[in-house]
């Protein structure tokens, strides 16, 4: 799907927004860069920009014309953060991965953004199937172009299935306790806060209604309960102890 897709620049002028898109692109796994007769590049402005996605930057394709860009394209989908006189079929970023979801299997598919400051021109969007909008604040709908190729593109990769990076918050993250293991962990909560005192019988009901409510809340890994009883297990023989 993503190797099919391309995000096509028309008039770029800062080339510095050529380097954060294709950074952008390659933060999304996508690879097809397509600038219509950018102002400057290829620029030393761009590839600082890029962060490391020169190669992006080095296998872009420079045209003379929108038409060029998207000649053998299926289905080209034109951005814009204004509304037009003529309507065209308008889609969210979200909407628009889940059409080239399927579309894109088979057909090259074209992205395409406009000027910075001025967007795409009417005969450009005559070029396009669909009009894809970003929901954003109305009285501040402005958004940098990078940003911009970064949402749509990261709607594309979850789109997409493919297999992502986790974060270091994600590392190592374990399987979570079965119903079975946490009713287990709970009776021998009983029988350990009986053993130790804490918790009368005539009270249990209530306090381990209370205790069950946070650690649900917590959604144990299974490896953690594990480790709770071996604590609940060592303060049970110390009680024994003295």
């Amino acid at each position: 799907m993503l190797s099919n897709i391309k995000i096509v620049l028309v008039e770029t002028s800062h080339p510095g927004n050529i380097g954060a898109v294709a950074r952008a692109m390659k933060n999304m796994n996508l690879k097809n860069l397509v600038l219509v007769t950018p102002k400057q590049f290829p620029c030393a402005d761009a590839t600082a920009r890029a962060s490391g996605a020169d190669d992006i930057l080095s296998s872009a394709l420079v045209c003379d014309s929108l038409q060029e860009a998207v000649a053998d394209c299926s289905i080209v989908v034109g951005t814009s953060a204004r509304c037009r006189t003529i309507s065209w079929p308008e889609l969210t970023p979200r909407e628009c991965a889940d059409l080239l979801k399927t579309e894109a299997v088979e057909h090259n598919a074209a992205i395409v953004f406009g000027r910075e400051h001025s967007g795409l021109k009417n005969h450009e969007l005559d070029l396009c199937r669909y009009l894809l909008r970003i929901p954003c604040n109305k009285d501040f709908s402005s958004l940098n172009l990078a940003a911009a190729v970064q949402v749509v593109s990261y709607e594309l990769f979850v789109a997409s299935g493919q297999d992502y990076e986790v974060t270091a918050g994600d590392k190592g993250k374990g399987l979570l306790a079965t119903a079975a293991q946490m009713e287990a962990f709970y009776e021998h909560m009983i029988e350990a806060l009986t053993d130790t005192g804490f918790m009368h019988p005539d009270k249990s009901k209530s306090v381990m209604r209370r205790l069950r409510r946070i650690y649900n809340r917590a959604r144990l890994e299974s490896k953690e309960v594990d480790l709770l009883r071996g604590i609940l297990r060592m303060s049970q023989g110390n009680k024994k102890k003295g």
